[in-house]
């Protein structure tokens, strides 16, 4: 992953602008991934049936500290019908634990020091979020975080959530 780092150190300083992709004319399932941590042992795939949001971070990310208040927001929210992983890219835990005892997470927090996970995603920058729709399909992606753009995220959930299967 530490060849990764200095790309996505770019990519995260290189997007003065907020930036979403709705997916409805080009729908692709999500790339399954395991889910092992505390609150949760899954797979995204057996996850279908939930709204998912998946977002991925790394310690060194400044806006990453902006989207942990609200993911856990939404989580604690609509704890029944989304699920909220994180996605954490350091190639060392000991700064992925020193950023969660700063911001902390209410989330599972799966972690891809390979990048194993963020291959399979095209992660382009961070942090980047990726919203699965009840089948398993990417539906809204983002790349960046703004917290003037909360209320658009959360639409965006309800506008899944609200779906019919």
């Amino acid at each position: 992953m530490n060849f990764l780092k200095p790309v996505l150190v770019f990519c995260c300083l290189a997007l003065p602008v907020y930036t979403s992709s709705a997916l409805a004319d080009n729908v692709s399932p999500a790339p399954n991934f395991d889910i092992k941590t505390t609150q949760l042992k899954s797979s995204l795939q057996d996850l279908q049936g939930k709204v998912v949001y998946v977002d991925f971070w790394a310690s060194w990310c400044k806006p990453c500290r902006k989207s942990f208040p609200w993911m856990n927001n939404m989580q604690a929210k609509y704890p029944d019908d989304l699920q909220v992983i994180a996605i954490n890219l350091d190639a060392e835990p000991e700064l992925a634990a020193a950023f969660l005892d700063k911001v902390p997470a209410h989330i599972p927090i799966v972690y891809d020091p390979q990048g194993n996970i963020a291959k399979a995603y095209k992660l382009l920058g961070m942090p980047s979020s990726y919203l699965i729709d009840k089948k398993g399909n990417i539906r809204f992606s983002h790349k960046g975080f703004f917290t003037e753009r909360e209320s658009l995220y959360e639409n965006e959930i309800n506008t899944l959530l609200n779906e019919q299967e």
